[in-house]
């Protein structure tokens, strides 16, 4: 059985099922291994406070990994413990090659979306269902030019960007977002793109990862990656998923998480979580 100090989980796909709910079974068999002291660690693309209800609502949950590795966030101190972000001026050159293309795109920053009003306004034809388009609406604070927000804000002691994401047009194929992702490559090699769904593409400083995130998040409770099981089913969870000593992906999971993880559980609508803490004896 695998010395497991830390459990990360994903939220979407992985913890949460299809109507972004917790099963009974995944709560209570969580809630049992943090009760011997292992730190249950969501691990997600939102910021802390976008996180389903559901899973801030979980009492043993101190700690967060949060917008891909940009942050490892302790709710108790309401304090980043890791910190890896993008440059304003980044992320405002970033957003001037994605005006080139039919795209609606925002940014995290200081653990809350920002976002053009009228990309906002149009939102719908971009989000692939009511739950993205909810976020949209509900965790983006529009302003009136998203570029101009972010170059007002600059200053010596100002906070840097978290992520930008983008969304393509939900009526066409997505094969636009390819040559996004080159163009930004081309220019800022030091940014990761990474996707939750076919038509979006999130935009991380390369350090920023649910991988690089965990590791330094362990670290500082003097413990190493081989202590740490991770969860998880899509391309942002891959990192970690390569990371941890112990990688779990669902059954619904993209091939590419399921050829690097070192078990593969049910899906996310079948109790997955608690079935692999199960096999593994936690």
């Amino acid at each position: 059985m695998p010395d497991v100090r830390i459990v990360a989980l994903d939220l979407d796909g992985t913890l949460l099922d299809s109507e972004k709910r917790i099963a009974k079974a995944d709560s209570d068999a969580l809630a049992e291994i943090a009760a011997k002291g292992v730190l249950v660690v969501p691990t997600t693309g939102r910021f802390f406070g976008m996180m389903p209800e559901p899973v801030r609502a979980l009492p043993f949950v101190r700690y967060a990994i949060t917008v891909n590795g940009a942050q490892v966030y302790d709710r108790e101190t309401d304090t980043a413990l890791v910190r890896e972000e993008i440059p304003i001026d980044t992320a405002i050159g970033i957003m001037e090659i994605l005006d080139r293309y039919d795209v609606i795109y925002d940014c995290y920053r200081e653990n809350w979306g920002w976002m053009t009003a009228a990309f906002k306004k149009t939102a719908a034809e971009y989000a692939t269902n009511e739950h993205y388009l909810r976020t949209i609406y509900d965790f983006r604070k529009d302003v009136p030019e998203l570029k101009a927000h972010l170059a007002a804000a600059k200053g010596p002691s100002a906070a840097q960007v978290q992520k930008v994401m983008l969304f393509a047009r939900n009526d066409r194929p997505a094969d636009i977002l390819k040559d996004v992702v080159a163009e930004v490559n081309a220019k800022y090699p030091e940014i990761k793109a990474t996707a939750s769904t076919w038509n979006n593409v999130e935009l991380n400083i390369s350090s920023a990862t649910k991988g690089n995130a965990l590791r330094r998040f362990a670290e500082s409770f003097g413990h190493t990656l081989a202590n740490c099981m991770a969860f998880g089913d899509g391309m942002n969870d891959l990192s970690m998923i390569e990371a941890a000593g112990t990688g779990v992906a669902m059954a619904n999971a993209v091939p590419e998480v399921k050829a690097a993880a070192d078990y593969i559980t049910l899906s996310n609508d079948e109790c997955g979580v608690s079935a692999a803490l199960r096999h593994f004896g936690l």
